[in-house]
């Protein structure tokens, strides 16, 4: 008689702007690209925790013809070279293109992918076998901690980005399991619970 073992793993979402980044509003230009104080050190604990990083953001300049995806997929291959350059590395980014006010017919739709929906996740779940009911999701508006309650995970709001303002103004029925000042916070509370 086979035991069925449980193979999936828990890991750690993150916001992209605001979270790993600097929030510049629209990011159309990699000049503008700053990550944001500890980040590379906090990707590295999480590495090291063997914990996958997945990096879920709302990228709709796509959709409002500010940048191409072309250029959301270059950030990331920045990210991910100043992240190598710290011994540290996300395991997959997952980008929302849509919004259903966009300028390109093609990206202009109601999708599951935009958060807080939890398309990003249920294909980052699929694709890098993970259990996002044992994972936590990061990020600087209620938004994420809307898309963590989608999918079942525990939500960290995060003062940095728009997260300080998002933490004033509470949003009825949602709530996060933990506010913390920045992402190092974020990851001292998930290691501690991991």
């Amino acid at each position: 008689m086979r035991i069925a073992v449980d193979t999936k793993r828990p890991a750690v979402f993150l916001d992209r702007d605001g979270t790993l980044i600097e929030d510049v509003g629209y990011l159309a230009s990699l000049t503008r690209l700053q990550l944001i104080p500890w980040t590379i050190d906090v990707i590295r604990a999480l590495n090291r925790a063997a914990l996958p990083v997945v990096v879920v953001t709302n990228q709709s300049g796509v959709a409002r013809q500010y940048f191409a995806e072309a250029f959301v997929q270059e950030t990331h291959r920045a990210i991910d070279a100043r992240l190598a350059a710290g011994g540290a590395h996300v395991d997959a980014y997952y980008y929302c293109p849509h919004h259903p006010d966009g300028k390109l017919p093609e990206y202009a739709v109601a999708c599951d992918c935009r958060k807080p929906r939890s398309g990003l996740i249920d294909r980052a779940a699929r694709d890098l076998t993970l259990d996002p009911s044992r994972s936590f999701v990061v990020g600087d508006s209620w938004g994420d901690v809307g898309l963590a309650r989608a999918v079942g995970a525990r939500a960290v709001l995060i003062r940095t980005g728009t997260g300080g303002m998002a933490a004033q103004h509470p949003r009825s029925g949602l709530t996060a399991d933990a506010v913390a000042d920045n992402l190092a916070a974020a990851a001292s509370w998930i290691l501690m619970r991991c």
